[in-house]
């Protein structure tokens, strides 16, 4: 969740004299979420895939802040007030992975030209019973999470005659080197 405080006023108080201090004054808390139901909702007004290929309209991705807002009675007038720091906060929370999970991708593995929508992200929590609490998690921590389960119910790729060759002549050199043997 990212928290950012927005319409705050900063100003320097130089009543203190040489010694002034910069003052932060005004604001409201705004707490987002990058998430399944943030976009759900946005797709439910927009009738089309967010994670799509195509482009964004500055007022698409303002709109998907608007999805994003978590604070209860958030008032909408305070959306004008978001300053180009706000945005780029919200940017980077974003793009951010939110997990200390990795994967080692296969990268012969071929890639899917499936379109990513909200009702597909629900339809693979159903699949692999990932409970729907997680639609508020943040989108790539319930990336992860789907990715995770979907190795771990995956059956084992079986090898080619090549790999398994190539798997015992490897074996057969590391106990020879550890045996100290030619063979």
């Amino acid at each position: 969740m990212l928290t950012i405080r927005v319409g705050e006023e900063e100003f320097f108080d130089e009543s203190l004299g040489d010694e002034g201090e910069f003052i932060i004054r005004g604001g409201t808390e705004a707490r987002f979420e990058h998430s399944l139901a943030a976009l759900s909702k946005w797709e439910s007004i927009h009738e089309k895939p967010f994670l799509g290929e195509g482009e964004k309209t500055n007022e698409e991705l303002l709109d998907y802040i608007r999805c994003m807002i978590v604070t209860p009675d958030f008032p909408p007038e305070a959306f004008d007030a978001l300053t180009e720091k706000n945005l780029e906060a919200i940017n980077d929370y974003m793009n951010s992975k939110q997990t200390a999970t990795w994967f080692s991708d296969d990268p012969g593995a071929p890639k899917s030209r499936e379109v990513i929508t909200a009702d597909l992200i629900y339809h693979w929590m159903i699949e692999f019973s990932i409970p729907f609490e997680c639609q508020n998690w943040h989108i790539h921590r319930l990336f992860t999470l789907i990715k995770v389960r979907n190795a771990k119910l995956a059956k084992p790729k079986k090898m080619n005659a090549a790999e398994a060759a190539q798997r015992r002549y490897d074996e057969n050199e590391r106990r020879k080197k550890q045996l100290g043997t030619s063979g």
